[in-house]
């Protein structure tokens, strides 16, 4: 994967400094470092061209199956004005990309590919200045194209330009980009450059790295999360062929031999006996002890008037309380990472999201400097926040460490979905005050959510082994949207960040964010539906006048939808099969992509099933650097949050996770996706933002608000299931 290369050789042979790369090939060849500028200041950082013209890209970013890497490969490719084909990606190599922060939050393209950008933009201007002077003309004077600059007096390529030196200046990032008008790649709907070998079997994940002399490892987890070791039996597993070695460190248990197979054979017949622990709260009585568990921090998100005055003198109140469960990553694929040790460096293969964080968090475990230990990205099945690939590169690397050999260490699938982090459960109170018109006087919401303290989660295997660790609880950041994009005369809301959550917490795709616009835009429709209102009439009353992108987004769905303006519920609501639709509107953040959606649903009234049948959405991200890109990523959010939202929900007892299948931990099935229609919003002279996770956000509230529309029956408890819709029914 990385050829290594000496940046001094290549600079006396005559051509820039370059780093030959395969998407997707397996590494081979020693792991070594280059010397190569990772300062995110610098042009070299982020780009290189070669004697040939072929351009390297170096970003800290990743692709987790998400596209982004065309997406810079389209960024780099328009501004420089090469082909596209000219251009390839080394990505969340600790020891080649400059660190731009973990990929999550929807940023890699508004803050990676806008850093990436303005390097390329440097690069050109410089390659322009150069061209000028050699070829005795004016630098305005010239254009470019495929990487040749031409001119009334003659044609120089950037590969004769660069001769023999690297790109090294400074970033400018007031360097003069491309105008709209101008682009030719950037804005254009571009395939997928990773599909293909995808498709026919030839891509290469973090689960096919092959090292000469490799062994396989598994981890021996506790039967219960608090569970210590009290003895262990060697012997237990001598009698199995290929078995090289048990490793135990603390309360961390693993095996290493020969072969997988061999691995996991002696991973179940090795002879442990755990200690008892029962710590966990009663399933049944999650919400109590969320309720009940110490509040570390209040942060208020919001407050403009006196809202608890308004709404007690209001002529109608309105309170609602919304949860969200505990959810699992439930990776399609086991965790899994490579560990080698060699001349007192170490390298980790990792499907990692934040490899330069990684890298710190293996440090302290280890007791290394960073400087010594390089972690290398490779796909892994996805993730959509930290989930186990952190703690599975944990897990080689100590297992490496111990046999001195490179170890391949792969999760099973009851390991995944056992001890991945989860997304904490989520609960939120709402009140409101509505005065003899309907219209909302006071809003307060009050959320229950962990505290939150830097960027990673807790590696397991440190906690296991007894080794440092940052011992934080995590995740932060996800109070975002509790604040309410609409313009209420007085507001206030307020985060109760818990001291302790149940289990290791962790983002899952738009944390917190989904959590909070659930329950915010579920309530809107019941004060809506309290007014007797249309619903997304009683929205639009309240975005701000000087927000117009908000209320176009609205008044887009709406015309998509075929929209019928009249207020929820339906009021023919007879028949086994009922039918409604909800809308749902969500400013990510309150800074960024605008997003809104309707949702129609069809419930029957005998079984309690709820089907969704079609899911409208428009959205807006600003400028879009590859639409179907987008495109994908919108429907990807609808698909997977259906699923959280009607399947998804973690079990487990007083000691350990018990859904740890596909059949106690169930996720959507393809007979069960609705027919998805996106209208994307295109604005090629604003700032580009993320399409990752905001669509995600109006999904359970669309289709929380549709059920409504169709039964009258309020849904407030994800997941909706049938039993619970069919409860309701009866209830009401």
């Amino acid at each position: 994967m990385n050829a290594v290369l000496d940046r001094r050789a290549i600079l006396k042979a005559g051509g820039a400094l370059t780093v030959a790369f395969s998407v997707g090939l397996a590494p081979r060849g020693a792991a070594a470092w280059t010397e190569k500028p990772v300062a995110t200041d610098e042009v070299a950082t982020f780009l290189s061209i070669d004697a040939h013209g072929a351009v390297t890209v170096h970003i800290g970013k990743v692709d987790l199956g998400t596209g982004v890497r065309t997406g810079f490969m389209q960024i780099a490719a328009d501004e420089l004005d090469v082909p596209m084909a000219r251009v390839t990606v080394i990505e969340g190599d600790t020891a080649l990309t400059p660190d731009q922060g973990p990929t999550y939050g929807s940023l890699s393209i508004q803050n990676g590919g806008v850093q990436l950008r303005a390097a390329c933009a440097t690069a050109r201007r410089e390659l322009l200045r150069l061209a000028a002077e050699r070829l005795r003309a004016e630098p305005a004077s010239l254009r470019v194209e495929d990487g040749v600059v031409i001119g009334a007096q003659g044609r120089v390529s950037y590969a004769e330009l660069v001769g023999g030196r690297a790109l090294d200046l400074k970033v400018d990032t007031n360097a003069p980009i491309k105008p709209p008008e101008a682009r030719r790649i950037v804005g254009r709907a571009v395939p997928r450059v990773d599909i293909p070998d995808k498709v026919f079997g030839r891509f290469r994940y973090v689960y096919d790295v092959r090292r000469d002399g490799m062994l396989h490892g598994r981890t021996v987890f506790p039967p219960a999360l608090g569970a210590t070791v009290e003895t262990l039996d060697e012997g237990s597993v001598r009698g199995i062929p290929g078995v090289v070695r048990v490793v135990r460190e603390g309360n961390y248990v693993g095996v290493v031999a020969e072969t997988e197979w061999a691995a996991i054979k002696a991973a179940r017949a090795l002879s442990v006996r755990w200690s008892s622990w029962a710590g966990l709260p009663e399933q049944a009585r999650i919400w109590e002890h969320v309720r009940a568990t110490p509040v570390a921090q209040v942060q208020v998100t919001s407050d403009r008037g006196n809202p608890g005055e308004a709404i007690r003198g209001a002529a109608k109140t309105l309170s609602a309380t919304y949860d969200f469960p505990i959810h699992s990553h439930a990776s399609m694929g086991p965790s899994c990472a490579v560990a080698e040790f060699a001349g007192g460096r170490l390298t980790v293969w990792t499907a990692s999201q934040a490899t330069h964080n990684l890298r710190k968090q293996l440090g302290l475990m280890l007791g290394m400097p960073i400087e010594q230990i390089r972690c290398i990205y490779l796909e892994g099945s996805g993730c959509y926040g930290r989930n186990g690939h952190e703690d599975a590169a944990a897990d080689a690397a100590l297992l490496a460490r111990a046999v001195g050999r490179p170890v391949r260490l792969q999760w099973m699938r009851q390991d995944e979905h056992a001890w991945d982090p989860k997304g904490p459960p989520h609960l939120v109170d709402l009140r409101a005050g509505l005065d003899a018109q309907g219209n909302i006087v006071g809003w307060e919401s009050e959320a229950f959510i962990p505290k939150g303290a830097g960027g990673n989660v807790d590696l397991t295997t440190a906690e296991l082994a007894g080794l440092p660790r940052e011992n934080q609880i995590h995740p932060g950041n996800i109070i975002h949207n509790l604040a309410v994009p609409y313009t209420f005369p007085a507001v206030k809301t307020t985060c109760h960040r818990l001291d302790s959550t149940p289990f290791r917490p962790s983002w899952i795709r738009t944390p917190g964010r989904m959590q909070n616009t659930y329950a915010n835009e579920a309530f809107i429709d019941e004060c809506a539906a309290a007014a007797g209102a249309d619903p997304i009439a009683y929205r639009l009353r309240y975005l701000p006048a000087d927000d117009p992108r908000g209320r176009e987004v609205l008044e887009r769905v709406a015309r998509l939808a075929n929209w019928q303006t009249r207020p929820s519920p339906q009021s023919d609501r007879s028949g086994e099969i009922l039918r409604g639709r909800g809308v749902s509107y969500c400013k990510y953040e309150l800074v960024r992509t605008y997003v809104a959606g309707v949702a129609e649903v069809e419930v029957n009234r005998r079984t309690g099933a709820i089907r969704v049948t079609r899911f409208w959405c428009t959205h807006d991200c600003g400028q879009m650097i590859n639409p179907d890109g987008v495109k994908a990523q919108v429907e990807g959010n609808i698909v997977h949050t259906l699923s959280r939202t009607f399947k998804e929900e973690l079990t487990f007892s007083r000691s350990a996770v018990t859904s740890v299948d596909w059949s106690t931990y169930q996720v959507i099935t393809m007979p069960e996706v609705p027919e998805i229609i996106v209208e994307l919003i295109d604005r090629p002279t604003e700032r580009p933002w993320g399409s990752g996770e905001p669509a995600a956000a109006i999904v359970p509230s669309a289709v929380s608000n549709a059920i409504f529309d169709a039964t009258g029956v309020r849904m407030r408890s994800i997941p909706y299931t049938p039993a619970k819709m069919r409860a309701a029914i009866q209830g009401a």
